[in-house]
């Protein structure tokens, strides 16, 4: 039961900061707010304000932020579409941009929670636990202790969440390597990563170093970057077939796996942790997700205002609504179809 609490607090603050972001730049702006929701479905509590209903909502699953005019005609002073178009592109885009804030937050919280920083220099290679011989493929290839990791395959590394998706995801038995070595880089090819002992790919470890400001804030910055560009290679292979969609998961997969990071550590320190990284990356993926310019998504209607600015003539509001409605009841679609599966994964 905690666990699911926990994984619905995720979700509401997510949700939250995203609608939150719509709502403060519209406040910014000048924009009318009628309403600000977290959750859909019935209310469970309401609050009137001076020009804004407030409600908290049973499904933990979205929110809205109800501006004046944003979907029809009005002829408020104050309504959305009586902004200028620029103002009205900060407000489209300000929830995906608090929700990679909210991001790169929380992974500064794990960082410090974690005490020290993983590099990209190579610190050690594999050895037989036994014999104290290397076990490591790469060191015959050529990598040496000291060599910063710069690229692998084309793919420039960021941070250690880079390297562990090319070791894990790459069908390939070798690699391409650039790596910083004595302040030159060293081109590396056909580096094959493999441990003769565990039969794995890790063969080698990499240092660490103790937190500074500089450092811890850089570290945060780069896996903000690095999950964001985790998420689009993501979808780049759904779309070929690399994945698919018994691949994909809705809510109620999402709530099981914070549940399972909320209770897998030893302690609360590793359970809180594994949480906070959990929810960096689910609010990244909501943040760069809301971007695409998909139907109904930020990203579309920031599509149409660039098409607005362009033309200097906004788009039929019907023709807009009608594009959203279809885009938004698809995607309803895929969330009811992806929830089943979730289910009858637990079942299973």
């Amino acid at each position: 039961m905690i666990t699911i609490l926990v994984a619905m607090l995720v979700f509401g603050v997510i949700i939250a900061i995203h609608e939150f972001g719509h709502f403060a730049m519209a406040k910014l702006c000048g924009i009318k707010v009628n309403q600000f929701a977290i959750g859909m479905g019935p209310v469970i509590l309401k609050k009137q304000g001076k020009e804004t209903e407030y409600s908290l909502r049973l499904f933990p699953i979205g929110g809205f932020c109800a501006m004046e005019g944003e979907d029809n005609q009005s002829a408020d002073a104050r309504s959305f579409h009586n902004k200028p178009v620029w103002q009205r592109m900060l407000v489209v885009v300000a929830g995906a941009m608090m929700n990679l804030i909210l991001g790169f937050v929380l992974i500064l919280c794990t960082t410090l929670l974690y005490g020290d920083i993983i590099t990209l220099e190579v610190a050690d290679f594999s050895k037989n636990s036994q014999t104290d011989v290397s076990s490591s493929t790469s060191e015959t290839c050529g990598l040496q202790i000291g060599d910063k990791i710069i690229s692998m395959d084309g793919m420039k590394i960021l941070t250690d969440t880079d390297l562990s998706y090319k070791l894990q995801n790459t069908e390939s038995d070798t690699m391409d390597l650039v790596v910083m070595r004595n302040g030159e880089k060293i081109n590396l090819p056909d580096v094959k990563f493999y441990n003769t002992e565990t039969k794995g790919r890790l063969d080698f470890k990499v240092q660490a170093v103790e937190l500074n400001i500089l450092n811890t804030i850089e570290y945060s910055f780069l896996g903000t970057v690095s999950t964001s560009r985790l998420i689009w290679i993501s979808l780049k292979d759904l779309l070929t077939g690399k994945y698919g969609f018994h691949d994909l998961s809705g809510p109620v997969g999402i709530i099981e796996t914070i549940g399972e990071a909320a209770s897998s550590g030893d302690n609360f320190q590793q359970n809180l942790t594994s949480v906070l990284s959990l929810a960096s990356f689910i609010t990244v993926n909501v943040g760069v997700f809301n971007l695409l310019p998909i139907p109904a998504l930020d990203g579309a209607r920031f599509l149409f205002l660039v098409i607005e600015a362009i033309r200097r003539k906004p788009i039929s509001p019907e023709r807009e609504g009608m594009v959203h409605f279809i885009g938004m009841a698809l995607m309803f679609l895929l969330m009811i179809a992806v929830t089943f599966q979730d289910i009858f994964k637990l079942v299973q």
